[in-house]
């Protein structure tokens, strides 16, 4: 809620996650330990800041306008963070939600009917973990499962039946003692969502990149020894924000915010190597999404709308490796093979591998393209004139059709 965090590093320490100030207060770093006596006091408790978040303008309806517009397929929504304030009533919560605290709204709930209206997928984010919980503690973490974690657990999936379950928060303890497994059992056999619902990986220390129905990397850490980048065979999803945090961080300036043309270079590196990618977005308290986040979305939905043949229901295409060009990436759908460059091939581009081609085209445009094929090596032109009547900027997409 204070919206703060260092961008850069500064005397040697360097915490970039506007959403972890509180455990940053609790641990006494002290580039957040001095922000918050200037501030507030050194008698400002963290829970203070509750009254403070009253999402007056926060409009479902417009947000999943928003993210409809910018291509998104599903939205997951943080329903409780480390700090263990929950957006739904959750009677877990002890009255630490957004029902009887701040807003006096169920957040989770008007998110999630606004989501279905559009037809998007709903999911939430789950921490496992609270920082400042007494019965998160290995003395008493029994105790905390039983009655704490898997109840809220539950009475999430009951109350909104979410399609994805990003659970976090798990690297303290094993899923032995997380009881994950019992929960999950739970989730696939008996629940509401059993047939259609996915997780990820994050069910104990041991368990990412080697669980779950999804890998998943934040800001390209993996959290294991080996990393997933280059696994294509499992699905896996990179989740970041736009600037160098999950959270609205008030102190990140424009040169902290990925450009329109770095997210789309973004999501084909993802979505070529078999990825997802999820985009975080960190809302202010009054409920409103920055004007620059809504631009940079606005702007990847316009290229899709454009290009997302290329990205919707695609896969890695296992050729890739032999093209040793960083400005060219590949998916595949079927025997359609899309080819997308990052910058404008002025003098045209091969991609070695292609034993047959029918038709190659450009997406969303009727400008003709010149082919030819030598050997297994595919050679490709466009006449340079045609670049100002483009519908798309930033990247481009060929497609490549096999032979009738």
């Amino acid at each position: 809620m204070p919206a703060y965090a260092p961008v850069h590093e500064v005397e040697g320490v360097y915490e970039k996650y506007a959403e972890h100030y509180a455990n940053r207060l609790l641990t006494k770093n002290k580039l957040f330990t001095a922000h918050h006596e200037k501030y507030y006091g050194a008698d400002f408790k963290y829970t203070d800041f509750v009254p403070m978040f009253k999402a007056e303008y926060f409009n479902p309806d417009q947000w999943t306008d928003l993210f409809e517009r910018a291509g998104a397929k599903y939205v997951v929504l943080t329903s409780k963070h480390h700090d263990g304030f929950a957006l739904w009533p959750s009677k877990e919560s002890d009255g630490y939600n957004s029902v009887a605290l701040g807003p006096k709204r169920d957040l989770a709930g008007e998110l999630t009917e606004a989501v279905r209206k559009k037809g998007l997928h709903m999911g939430f984010y789950y921490s496992l973990l609270e920082w400042d919980r007494p019965l998160y503690s290995a003395a008493t973490l029994n105790q905390w499962v039983d009655t704490h974690m898997i109840p809220q657990m539950k009475d999430l999936v009951n109350r909104y039946k979410p399609e994805v379950i990003f659970s976090d928060g798990e690297w303290d303890y094993p899923s032995k003692d997380l009881k994950s497994e019992s929960f999950l059992a739970w989730l696939y056999n008996e629940s509401p969502v059993k047939e259609n619902v996915v997780v990820n990986d994050r069910w104990g220390k041991e368990t990412r990149s080697k669980h779950g129905d999804y890998y998943t990397t934040e800001y390209d850490l993996v959290h294991n020894e080996k990393g997933i980048g280059d696994q294509k065979t499992h699905p896996w999803e990179e989740s970041r924000g736009i600037g160098t945090s999950y959270g609205y961080n008030q102190f990140e300036t424009a040169e902290d915010y990925f450009s329109s043309k770095q997210l789309i270079d973004l999501l084909i590196d993802k979505v070529s190597n078999g990825g997802n990618l999820l985009l975080n977005i960190g809302p202010q308290a009054n409920g409103l999404i920055p004007v620059v986040m809504q631009e940079r979305l606005l702007d990847m939905g316009k290229w899709l709308k454009v290009n997302g043949e290329a990205i919707y229901g695609t896969q890695a295409w296992a050729g890739a490796a032999a093209n040793n060009n960083k400005d060219l990436a590949f998916t595949q759908k079927g025997d359609t093979l899309f080819a997308l460059l990052k910058q404008w091939p002025v003098a045209g581009f091969e991609i070695k591998g292609v034993k047959k081609v029918g038709k190659v085209s450009l997406l969303g445009t009727e400008v003709k393209v010149q082919h030819k094929l030598k050997g297994d090596r595919l050679q490709i032109s466009v006449a340079a004139a045609d670049f100002a009547k483009l519908p798309a900027q930033h990247a481009w997409v060929f497609k490549i059709m096999p032979l009738p």
